[in-house]
């Protein structure tokens, strides 16, 4: 690896050696023009290719010389971020619907080595031609089956039809009966199989709660006071549903936020930010969480409806027991309900939750808007020695930070949110006055 030691790598991402499937897919990817990689979900696999591809590239072609299509604007971001963690010399930047097309086309002029996009946008850049085909040698489609799924044929057939000089395919995906259509132009890929044949979650436990109301919100709540206050995600079918549940939920003083695909873009990355830092402990999220979003492991994912396939739900309790952790899924029915054929109800153990009494604890963080991100030369650093030096803050006060590039969030604990807001009021960050203040919920003010 061109000054890239594989040990270092590995050791700036936290990690001592690759997994079995790591090291495979890294061997294979190498010598191989046409790979498709399966393994489920929070196997690793945005590893399995970047390492590869770290390899290949050449530092003296300054244009794209990959190219990553993604089916989500959350899982170009999350490949990105491991990238950056890689501490590679090589730029990277993501490309994605409702990202400011001005600011993509900015990036781009210096172009990065790896991109990164969903197939609208990438499409819409080559329609534009704002970079470069002509040095692109390598195509990833990540999480292929999810690109199919929504529908992105035609965008995907026009960029991969304009790409000549590719020599090397890897498709990605975490389900195992994909048709590949012609126009990937993957001819017998060698196939990588790492799905279990029974998915092997040995280290997830599945738990029926019963609802003797048809309504389940009440099991739902008291579900939630039966687990200790840890985090959960929980599933239902409809965005209306997740938006009434996550109501119901905060007006009985429980701290949740909605998330799904009707939201508009700043609205989702606020809601995920929120729960990410720890200043919403409760996700309610239609499908669209249930793969490729960054959002730290969880013990506990809840179905308050099931999804009518099985791979929805395999997908969905794969946020949690992920790698060797353990955790629990619990499926929330009332008797009316349709039962489904993948579910073994008879020998499902039955969790109790009459008794439960207390409220989960409140979150230890509030989260704290600025104005400003990286496109106004700030970083996590400034933000730091701002919060301690202005905002007197002990390095315990502060948890995550995330900079956009407009605009930051800082998790602050709840105890010195009214301290430090006061202490900043006129004080200048880098010479310049940004708005500093307790970020928006992204849930309905039920007090207003």
């Amino acid at each position: 690896m061109k000054n890239h030691h594989p040990k270092n790598i590995l050791s700036n991402l936290g990690f001592e050696n690759l997994n079995e499937m790591q090291q495979t897919a890294h061997d294979v990817i190498l010598n191989d023009a046409n790979v498709l990689l399966l393994s489920p979900t929070g196997s690793g696999k945005t590893l399995a290719f970047l390492l590869p591809i770290l390899e290949m590239l050449q530092p003296e072609i300054l244009s794209v010389q990959c190219l990553i299509i993604v089916p989500s604007r959350e899982l170009g971001l999350q490949i990105e971020q491991v990238w950056k963690k890689m501490g590679t010399a090589y730029k990277v930047n993501v490309c994605y619907g409702g990202h400011s097309m001005e600011t993509e086309i900015k990036n781009l002029s210096n172009p990065p080595a790896v991109l990164i996009g969903t197939p609208g946008r990438i499409a819409d850049h080559i329609e534009r031609g704002t970079f470069r085909l002509d040095k692109i040698q390598t195509l990833i489609l990540d999480e292929f089956d999810k690109s199919l799924q929504l529908g992105f044929h035609e965008q995907m057939s026009f960029v991969i039809g304009k790409l000549a000089k590719v020599n090397k395919r890897i498709l990605v995906s975490a389900t195992s009966d994909i048709e590949i259509p012609k126009y990937t132009r993957v001819v017998n890929p060698i196939v990588l199989d790492f799905i279990p044949e029974t998915e092997a979650a040995s280290n997830l436990s599945t738990k029926l709660v019963v609802s003797k109301e048809k309504d389940k919100l009440n099991t739902l709540f008291q579900l939630l006071c039966s687990l200790q206050s840890e985090s959960a995600i929980i599933f239902c079918n409809h965005r209306d549903a997740a938006e009434r549940i996550s109501d119901s939920l905060n007006e009985k003083g429980i701290y949740s936020t909605y998330y799904h695909g009707g939201m508009d873009q700043e609205e989702r990355e606020r809601a995920l930010i929120q729960f990410r830092n720890g200043s919403m402990s409760y996700l309610v999220t239609t499908d669209l969480a249930a793969r490729g979003l960054d959002i730290p492991e969880m013990n506990h994912v809840i179905h308050y409806h099931l999804p009518l396939k099985e791979d929805e739900f395999t997908h969905r309790n794969g946020r949690t027991a992920r790698m060797t952790a353990t955790g629990t899924a619990y499926i929330i029915a009332h008797e009316s309900e349709k039962k489904m054929d993948y579910v073994d109800y008879e020998n499902l153990e039955i969790f109790s939750v009459e008794n439960a009494k207390s409220l989960p604890k409140p979150p230890r963080f509030q989260t704290i808007y600025i104005s400003g991100g990286k496109k106004n030369k700030l970083n996590k650093v400034d933000i730091v020695g701002f919060f301690s030096q202005k905002g007197k803050l002990e390095k315990s006060d502060l948890g995550l930070i995330e900079v956009k590039d407009f605009v930051s969030f800082a998790a602050v604990k709840f105890s010195k949110v009214k301290d430090l807001l006061y202490r900043l009021k006129g004080e200048k960050m880098k010479g310049k006055k940004f708005k500093i203040q307790v970020a928006r919920n992204v849930i309905k003010k039920v007090t207003e």
